[in-house]
């Protein structure tokens, strides 16, 4: 296809698209003459998965190139580590060093993860936030919260086979890539919001007044 089809296949703009080519975002297709280029349904999911990580997963373009040209240069990754190079940056999780105070929740969280039987990388930006969130709650003295976070995590170890379930069967590597990602941003908010609904179901056999 012409960039003008593919253009209107991804509705990504025909500028947009040439800024992406000359960003090193997207391969060059194959050219046809010394002005014309082809591209095929490898650039329609590249530009996908592009469109996924800016628009959804509001990453830099710097960051971005750098994950694309990584998973370009490994192809022998599995898709577990190319799952892992593209949403770990999602996370947005700070890099400096941990207090004592996080430290220590740090550990709480390997306690959790052991617990589970959980193989979770030891870099991995969930194991932080996962801590953050602990400290937090003992800081405004509702420790008591994290009582009830084995159920938290058994519940989180179902919402992760069906995410990934149903992403297993897509036809390529930045197919999977493209839907991990917008299933992980997205679906976060589709569980805080089935969360509240069913905040709200509870409310009325806990609390309200008959």
């Amino acid at each position: 296809m012409r960039v003008a089809e593919l253009s209107r296949t991804t509705g990504v703009s025909v500028p947009t698209i040439k800024y992406y080519l000359r960003e090193g975002l997207l391969p060059a297709g194959e050219l046809t003459s010394p002005n014309q280029a082809s591209y095929d349904e490898r650039h329609v999911r590249r530009l996908r998965l592009v469109r996924a990580l800016l628009e959804v997963g509001r990453l830099p373009l710097a960051t971005i190139r750098e994950v694309l040209r990584d998973l370009d240069d490994q192809a022998d990754w599995d898709m577990h580590h190319r799952l892992g190079r593209t949403l770990y940056p999602l996370a947005g999780v700070r890099e400096d060093a941990p207090s004592a105070e996080l430290a220590a929740a740090m550990t709480d969280v390997d306690a959790l993860l052991a617990r589970w039987g959980w193989q979770v990388d030891p870099e991995s930006p969930g194991r932080r936030r996962l801590a953050e969130v602990m400290l937090t709650f003992r800081e405004l003295g509702v420790g008591y919260l994290m009582t009830e976070i084995d159920r938290y995590a058994r519940a989180a170890e179902m919402i992760a086979e069906s995410d990934l379930r149903g992403i297993a069967t897509k036809p390529s590597p930045d197919d999977v890539v493209t839907g991990a990602v917008i299933g992980t941003i997205v679906g976060d908010a589709l569980q805080a919001a089935l969360r509240r609904l069913a905040h709200e179901h509870t409310s009325v056999h806990l609390f309200k007044r008959s």
